[in-house]
C-alpha cells in the first residue's frame, strides 16, 4: 500500500483533530512559551519546534517530495531529525534523563524527558503517515503546555498525565502493534524492499530509520555481491525455516503468513528471502522494532530497525514504563492484548512464526548507570513478569507455539572491522556447512551422552587453590587473597533425565540448520534437582552488552548467586546481570545445556580475533553453553519431538516447566538467554554413568568421543572445515 493510499484510508477520521493540534502547536511558537515560567518555557518550545519539523516532514511525505531530494539531501534530512540524541548533542538533551534533571529539576525533568523521547516517535509516525500515532502525542503535549501556563505543576499531575495518556491510548498502540506483525495489507517496508532501485542508495532513507554509514556500507557490498551469493544466503534463511516445520513434524501447509525481522541495509537478500518466502506459499509481513514505550521489551529490538543513533539513549530509557506501570494499567493492557488477538484471530492463525536476520560486530558498549533515569520498582518488576507470563499465554491461545516455528541466522557489520568483507564471506561458508555430515557427527554424541546420569563440565584453569562457592569466595578473590591463576572456573553438574527406554528415547535433540543457523549443536533440558556449581566466562556478549568475568552458581538447577567485572563496585554489576540476564527474576532456572560443534565458527572466530564479537546465535555453537530462563520447548513442550535415528527427544520438561499443569503462571518466565564457554576456556565434558564410570565428550578442550574427532580439525588447524 503506497503512501498516498496509507495517507487516505489510515487517516480520514483524525484530520481535523490533527490539524486543530497543529495550529495549537504553532502558536506555542509564536507565543516563544507564553507564560510558562523559566526554566520550563525552553523545554516547550524546543517540542514545538519539533513538532513543526514532523509536520513539515508528514506533509513532504504526503506529497511524495523525499523521493526526488538527493543523497546528500536525505542524509542532511535524516542528521537533523535525529541530531539532538546522538552523541555529540546528547549531553545537552531533554532526551538525556541527567540534563533534564539539571535543567528543568528532580522533580519533572525525569518525566518530561520520558515524554519527550516518546514524541520523539513521531519521526517513523510521520514517514509511515500514521497521524493518530502523532495527533494524540501533539494533544498530550499541549496538555503539558496548558498545565505549565498556570504556573508549575505538582509532580503528580504530571506524572498522572503521562499515566493516563498511555492508559488511556492503549487501545490505540498495542492493537496496531499486533495487526502490524500479521496483517500483510500494512506492507510499507515490504513496498520499499520491493521496488525500490537497491543500487541507488536513497532506498535506505525511505523508512525513516536513524541511517548511519553502517547501513550504507552493507548495502553497498551486498550490490557488489553476485545474485547466486544473494540467493545462497537468502536459501540459508529460508530453507532453515522451512527444515524447522518439517524436523517439528508441522504442517506449513495451513500457514499464509511469515514475519520478518532484520537489520536495515540487508535489503537485496531480504527481497530474495521474500520471493523464495512466497514460493513455499508464505506472504512475508515485514515490520518496525516498537516505537511506543508501552509495546517495547526493555534492550532488545523486535523488527527492522538500523543502527541505534546512541545505545545510551536507550539503555536511559529502557525502562521508561516505570511510569506507568501498576496493577491497573497491566491489567488493562492486558484486557486490550485479549481483545485484539480476538480481533484478529484469522491473521494469528495464518501466522508461520518470525524469521530473524541478525547482525553482529558493533563496537563495544560500556553504559552509564544514571540515577535519573526511570527504575522499575520491585513491585513494578513483579507486574512486569505477570504481565509477560499471561500475555504469552494469551498469544499462544491464538498463535500456538506448536503450530509454528522460526529462523535466526546472522551477518556481520562493517564494525567488525578492516576484514569486514572477508569476515562476511566467511559467514556466508559457516551458515551453509553440510548439514548431513554434523547430523552424524551429533548422533555420536548424543550416543554417549545418553549413557550418563549426569554431565560434567569443567573450565580451563592453571595450578591454584580453588575458589569461593559463592559470592563470599567472589568477595575474597577480589580482595586478593591468593587463589593461583585460574583461566576459567567453571564446575558444573549437570544431571540428566532417566531414559526408560534407550532403544526409543533420547535426552538430546540433534540440531542442526533449521532454526538456528549454523549448524550445530546438541542440547537438553537438564533435570533442575541435582544440577549445581559455577559457571564462568572470561569474555561474553550478552544483547549489546559484554560482560567481564561473569559468574553464575547453581543449586538444584537455580540460580543462587552472580557478579561480573563490568564495574568496580560489585552491587552495580549485580544489578546489570539482574536486569539483563535475569531479567528482572530473583532467580531463574536452567533451561538448557548444549555442547555446540561449529569448530569451522570458532576458527573464524579466532583467525579475525572476533570471538568476543560474535552474536549468541553462532556463540553458542562454539562451546558447552547454558540457558537461563524458559526452556527450548516452552509452550509446545507435549508436542513429541524425534531425532533422525527415530528416538523421541523425552527431555521437553524440567520441574518448574510441568508445573503448566496446575499452573501455567508458575511454569514460564519468558526469557531465554545462551551463555557459552569457549572452547579456549573450556577444559572437560564427562558424561558420569550411574556406576560412576566415566566417558569423555570433550577432554582439555578437544572432543574425544569416538566419531566426533574430525570436529578438532578446524580447532588444531588455521581454519579450516572437517574434511
Amino acid at each position: 500500500m503506497k503512501v498516498q493510499e496509507l495517507w487516505m484510508k489510515e487517516n480520514t477520521q483524525i484530520m481535523e483533530r490533527y490539524d486543530l493540534s497543529m495550529e495549537r502547536i504553532e502558536e506555542i511558537l509564536k507565543e516563544e512559551g507564553g507564560q510558562v515560567p523559566k526554566p520550563f518555557k525552553s523545554y516547550f518550545v524546543q517540542m514545538a519546534r519539533f513538532v513543526g519539523q514532523i509536520e513539515e516532514l508528514a506533509r513532504r511525505q504526503m506529497r511524495e517530495e523525499l523521493d526526488g531530494l538527493s543523497l546528500s539531501e536525505l542524509t542532511e534530512l535524516n542528521h537533523s531529525l535525529y541530531k539532538d540524541i546522538l552523541p555529540d548533542s546528547y549531553g545537552e538533551s531533554y532526551a538525556n534523563p541527567d540534563y533534564a534533571f539539571q535543567s528543568l529539576g528532580e522533580e519533572l525533568g525525569p518525566l518530561l524527558s520520558a515524554f519527550y523521547v516518546q514524541l520523539r516517535g513521531s519521526i517513523v509516525f510521520a514517514y509511515e503517515c500514521r497521524l493518530e500515532d502523532i495527533t494524540i502525542l501533539c494533544e498530550t503535549l499541549i496538555e503539558l503546555y496548558n498545565l505549565f501556563e498556570e504556573g508549575i505543576p505538582d509532580r503528580k499531575i504530571i506524572q498522572d498525565v503521562l499515566y493516563w495518556f498511555n492508559s488511556d491510548y492503549t487501545d490505540v498502540t498495542l492493537p496496531y502493534r499486533v495487526r502490524e506483525q500479521l496483517d500483510p495489507s500494512l506492507s510499507f517496508a515490504k513496498d520499499i524492499i520491493m521496488d525500490s532501485d537497491l543500487s541507488d542508495l536513497r532506498y535506505l532513507y525511505r523508512f525513516g530509520e536513524y541511517i548511519s554509514r553502517s547501513e550504507l556500507r552493507v548495502a553497498e557490498f551486498l550490490n557488489s555481491l553476485s545474485e547466486e551469493t544473494i540467493d545462497k544466503m537468502a536459501f540459508a534463511y529460508t530453507n532453515g525455516y522451512q527444515k524447522g516445520f518439517e524436523v517439528m513434524g508441522r504442517s506449513l501447509s495451513k500457514k499464509k503468513t511469515v514475519g520478518i525481522r532484520y537489520h536495515l541495509g540487508f535489503e537485496r537478500m531480504i527481497r530474495a528471502a521474500i520471493r523464495q518466502f512466497k514460493e513455499m506459499g508464505l506472504d512475508a509481513v515485514v515490520y518496525r522494532a516498537a516505537v511506543w514505550s508501552v509495546t517495547q521489551t526493555p534492550n532488545r529490538k523486535v523488527g527492522y530497525h538500523g543502527t541505534s543513533p546512541n545505545r545510551q539513549y536507550d539503555y536511559d530509557h529502557r525502562y521508561d514504563q516505570a511510569i506507568y506501570m501498576d496493577k491497573a494499567f497491566k491489567e488493562r493492557k492486558l484486557a486490550v492484548l485479549r481483545t485484539t488477538y480476538e480481533a484478529y484471530k484469522k491473521e494469528a492463525a495464518l501466522f508461520a512464526g518470525p524469521a530473524v536476520a541478525e547482525t553482529f560486530g558493533e563496537e563495544s558498549f560500556h553504559p552509564v548507570n544514571k540515577k535519573t533515569a526511570w527504575a522499575l520498582t520491585g513491585a513494578q518488576e513483579e507486574l512486569t513478569i505477570a504481565y509477560t507470563n499471561e500475555s504469552m499465554e494469551v498469544i499462544n491461545r491464538y498463535i500456538p507455539g506448536d503450530e509454528t516455528s522460526f529462523t535466526i541466522i546472522a551477518f556481520p557489520l562493517p564494525e567488525i572491522g578492516k576484514d569486514f568483507q572477508e569476515i562476511f564471506h566467511e559467514t556466508i561458508r559457516i551458515n551453509t556447512l553440510d548439514y548431513e555430515m554434523y547430523q552424524e557427527i551429533q548422533q555420536k554424541l548424543i550416543q554417549v551422552l545418553d549413557q550418563a546420569e549426569y554431565v560434567q563440565v569443567t573450565g580451563k584453569r592453571q595450578p591454584g587453590k580453588a575458589t569461593g562457592e559463592n559470592m563470599a569466595g567472589e568477595k575474597a578473590r577480589r580482595e586478593g587473597e591468593d587463589f593461583g591463576t585460574i583461566e576459567n572456573e567453571t564446575n558444573l553438574r549437570i544431571a540428566l533425565h532417566p531414559l526408560k527406554d534407550i532403544s526409543r528415547e533420547t535426552n538430546f535433540e540433534n540440531c542442526v540448520a533449521d532454526v538456528n543457523i549454523p549448524v550445530g549443536e546438541v542440547f537438553t533440558s537438564p533435570r533442575l534437582a541435582g544440577t549445581e556449581g559455577l559457571l564462568h566466562v572470561g569474555k561474553v556478549y550478552l544483547g549489546n552488552i559484554q560482560f567481564k568475568n561473569l559468574r553464575i552458581w547453581f543449586k538444584d538447577g537455580m540460580v543462587t548467586d552472580y557478579s561480573c567485572d563490568n564495574f568496580a563496585d560489585i552491587q552495580e554489576g549485580r544489578q546489570l546481570i539482574r536486569q539483563e540476564i535475569l531479567k528482572n527474576h530473583d532467580t531463574l532456572p536452567m533451561g538448557e545445556f548444549a555442547i555446540g560443534t561449529n569448530t569451522v565458527a570458532y576458527a573464524m572466530a579466532e583467525r579475525f580475533g572476533i570471538g568476543e564479537k560474535l552474536p549468541i546465535l553462532i556463540a553458542e555453537k562454539m562451546g558447552p553453553h547454558f540457558a537461563v530462563g524458559d526452556t527450548c520447548y516452552s509452550w509446545s513442550e507435549d508436542s513429541p519431538m524425534y531425532n533422525p535415528d527415530g528416538r523421541e527427544m523425552v527431555a521437553r520438561d524440567n520441574e518448574i516447566s510441568i508445573l503448566r499443569r496446575e499452573d501455567v503462571s508458575k511454569a514460564y518466565f519468558g526469557c531465554h538467554l545462551d551463555i557459552t564457554i569457549p572452547y579456549s576456556e573450556l577444559g572437560d565434558i564427562r558424561a558420569v554413568r550411574s556406576d560412576g564410570t566415566e566417558l569423555f565428550v570433550i577432554r582439555d578442550g578437544r572432543f574425544a568421543a569416538e566419531g566426533t574427532c574430525r570436529l578438532n580439525e578446524a580447532l588444531d588447524g588455521p581454519d579450516g572445515e572437517p574434511a
